[in-house]
Protein backbone atom coordinates (compact mmCIF):
# COMPACT_ATOMS: atom_id res chain seq x y z
CA UNK A 1 0.00 0.00 0.00
CA UNK A 2 1.15 3.41 -0.86
CA UNK A 3 0.54 6.29 1.16
CA UNK A 4 1.27 10.16 1.08
CA UNK A 5 1.34 12.99 3.71
CA UNK A 6 0.74 16.39 2.34
CA UNK A 7 2.41 19.70 4.15
CA UNK A 8 -0.68 20.45 5.86
CA UNK A 9 -1.38 16.99 7.11
CA UNK A 10 -3.71 15.31 4.80
CA UNK A 11 -2.96 11.54 4.11
CA UNK A 12 -3.69 10.08 0.82
CA UNK A 13 -3.80 6.24 0.72
CA UNK A 14 -4.81 3.58 -1.04
CA UNK A 15 -5.49 0.81 1.47
CA UNK A 16 -9.08 -0.30 0.45
CA UNK A 17 -9.94 -0.36 4.39
CA UNK A 18 -9.82 2.84 5.03
CA UNK A 19 -12.57 3.93 2.31
CA UNK A 20 -15.87 5.13 3.91
CA UNK A 21 -17.76 3.08 1.29
CA UNK A 22 -20.76 4.74 2.08
CA UNK A 23 -19.53 7.84 2.27
CA UNK A 24 -17.87 7.53 -0.88
CA UNK A 25 -21.15 5.91 -2.34
CA UNK A 26 -23.01 8.67 -1.63
CA UNK A 27 -20.97 10.84 -2.75
CA UNK A 28 -20.69 9.54 -5.88
CA UNK A 29 -24.85 8.62 -6.31
CA UNK A 30 -25.77 12.32 -5.29
CA UNK A 31 -23.65 14.77 -6.31
CA UNK A 32 -21.67 13.64 -9.20
CA UNK A 33 -22.75 14.48 -12.31
CA UNK A 34 -21.31 11.00 -13.90
CA UNK A 35 -22.66 8.67 -11.19
CA UNK A 36 -26.11 10.13 -10.19
CA UNK A 37 -28.14 6.96 -9.08
CA UNK A 38 -25.18 4.35 -9.22
CA UNK A 39 -26.23 1.82 -6.52
CA UNK A 40 -24.43 0.74 -3.90
CA UNK A 41 -22.89 -3.00 -5.09
CA UNK A 42 -21.72 -0.92 -8.41
CA UNK A 43 -19.86 1.47 -6.50
CA UNK A 44 -18.70 -1.52 -4.11
CA UNK A 45 -17.81 -3.39 -7.33
CA UNK A 46 -16.13 -0.45 -9.08
CA UNK A 47 -13.77 -0.12 -6.03
CA UNK A 48 -12.92 -3.55 -5.17
CA UNK A 49 -11.32 -3.92 -8.80
CA UNK A 50 -9.76 -0.79 -8.92
CA UNK A 51 -7.01 0.89 -7.39
CA UNK A 52 -8.12 3.34 -4.64
CA UNK A 53 -7.24 6.17 -3.59
CA UNK A 54 -8.56 7.89 -0.07
CA UNK A 55 -7.55 11.07 1.63
CA UNK A 56 -8.22 11.85 4.99
CA UNK A 57 -8.35 14.65 7.37
CA UNK A 58 -5.23 15.38 9.61
CA UNK A 59 -7.32 16.66 12.24
CA UNK A 60 -10.04 13.33 12.90
CA UNK A 61 -9.11 11.19 10.35
CA UNK A 62 -12.28 11.31 8.59
CA UNK A 63 -12.63 11.11 4.32
CA UNK A 64 -12.76 14.26 2.69
CA UNK A 65 -12.03 13.00 -1.46
CA UNK A 66 -11.70 10.06 -3.51
CA UNK A 67 -10.25 8.43 -6.64
CA UNK A 68 -9.49 5.32 -8.35
CA UNK A 69 -7.87 3.85 -11.20
CA UNK A 70 -8.69 0.94 -13.67
CA UNK A 71 -5.07 -0.49 -14.08
CA UNK A 72 -3.27 -2.93 -14.94
CA UNK A 73 -0.37 -1.71 -13.11
CA UNK A 74 2.25 -1.71 -15.96
CA UNK A 75 1.18 -0.50 -18.90
CA UNK A 76 -2.45 1.70 -18.45
CA UNK A 77 -4.76 3.65 -16.12
CA UNK A 78 -7.99 5.17 -16.51
CA UNK A 79 -8.03 7.91 -13.86
CA UNK A 80 -11.68 8.05 -12.64
CA UNK A 81 -14.27 8.74 -9.90
CA UNK A 82 -12.61 11.63 -8.32
CA UNK A 83 -14.32 13.25 -5.88
CA UNK A 84 -13.35 16.17 -3.01
CA UNK A 85 -16.47 16.72 -0.61
CA UNK A 86 -17.79 19.93 -1.15
CA UNK A 87 -16.76 21.55 2.06
CA UNK A 88 -13.29 20.58 1.17
CA UNK A 89 -13.15 22.39 -2.21
CA UNK A 90 -11.25 25.44 -2.94
CA UNK A 91 -8.10 23.77 -0.76
CA UNK A 92 -6.24 22.34 -3.72
CA UNK A 93 -7.08 18.73 -2.63
CA UNK A 94 -8.69 17.64 -6.34
CA UNK A 95 -5.13 18.60 -7.82
CA UNK A 96 -3.04 17.36 -5.16
CA UNK A 97 -5.21 14.09 -5.50
CA UNK A 98 -4.64 13.77 -9.33
CA UNK A 99 -0.74 14.43 -9.24
CA UNK A 100 -0.29 11.81 -6.32
CA UNK A 101 -2.24 9.35 -8.25
CA UNK A 102 -0.10 10.21 -11.74
CA UNK A 103 2.92 10.15 -9.79
CA UNK A 104 2.35 6.72 -8.44
CA UNK A 105 1.08 5.16 -11.38
CA UNK A 106 4.47 6.48 -13.17
CA UNK A 107 6.09 4.58 -10.42
CA UNK A 108 4.67 1.15 -11.13
CA UNK A 109 5.59 1.98 -14.68
CA UNK A 110 2.44 3.15 -15.78
CA UNK A 111 2.78 5.31 -18.90
CA UNK A 112 -0.86 6.34 -20.49
CA UNK A 113 -3.48 7.40 -18.18
CA UNK A 114 -6.30 8.76 -19.73
CA UNK A 115 -9.51 10.52 -18.05
CA UNK A 116 -13.05 12.26 -18.99
CA UNK A 117 -14.05 15.26 -17.04
CA UNK A 118 -16.84 18.24 -17.79
CA UNK A 119 -15.72 20.70 -16.20
CA UNK A 120 -12.20 19.98 -14.50
CA UNK A 121 -9.73 19.93 -17.33
CA UNK A 122 -8.10 23.14 -14.89
CA UNK A 123 -7.14 21.49 -12.76
CA UNK A 124 -5.78 17.84 -14.47
CA UNK A 125 -4.02 20.61 -16.94
CA UNK A 126 -1.93 21.41 -13.67
CA UNK A 127 -0.49 18.08 -13.21
CA UNK A 128 0.49 17.37 -16.69
CA UNK A 129 -2.80 15.48 -18.34
CA UNK A 130 -3.91 17.27 -22.01
CA UNK A 131 -6.47 16.56 -24.70
CA UNK A 132 -5.63 13.46 -26.85
CA UNK A 133 -3.34 13.71 -29.72
CA UNK A 134 -5.00 11.77 -31.87
CA UNK A 135 -8.47 11.51 -30.47
CA UNK A 136 -9.68 9.71 -33.79
CA UNK A 137 -7.99 6.38 -32.73
CA UNK A 138 -9.90 5.94 -30.05
CA UNK A 139 -13.46 4.68 -30.02
CA UNK A 140 -16.02 3.57 -27.11
CA UNK A 141 -18.19 1.06 -26.72
CA UNK A 142 -21.47 2.63 -24.47
CA UNK A 143 -23.94 0.40 -23.18
CA UNK A 144 -25.14 3.20 -20.68
CA UNK A 145 -29.47 3.44 -20.69
CA UNK A 146 -30.25 7.16 -22.25
CA UNK A 147 -30.64 9.06 -19.19
CA UNK A 148 -33.53 11.68 -18.08
CA UNK A 149 -32.42 14.80 -16.86
CA UNK A 150 -34.37 16.51 -14.07
CA UNK A 151 -34.96 19.83 -13.95
CA UNK A 152 -36.79 22.37 -11.98
CA UNK A 153 -39.97 22.31 -14.30
CA UNK A 154 -40.26 18.68 -14.10
CA UNK A 155 -39.83 18.57 -9.95
CA UNK A 156 -42.76 21.29 -9.98
CA UNK A 157 -45.14 18.85 -12.61
CA UNK A 158 -43.90 20.43 -15.88
CA UNK A 159 -42.97 18.21 -19.03
CA UNK A 160 -39.85 16.91 -18.92
CA UNK A 161 -37.06 19.73 -21.37
CA UNK A 162 -34.22 17.52 -21.43
CA UNK A 163 -33.45 13.82 -22.83
CA UNK A 164 -29.95 12.45 -23.34
CA UNK A 165 -28.91 9.50 -25.13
Amino acid sequence: MFSLTRTDGHLLSTDPARLDLDLVHHWLSTDAYWALGRDWETTARAFAGSLPFGVYRPEDGSQVAVARAVTDGATFAWLCDVYVDRAARGRGLGGWLAGAVSDHLAELGVRRILLATNDAHQVYAGVGFTPLDVPERWMQLDRRPPVTRVTGKEQSGGTPLTVEA
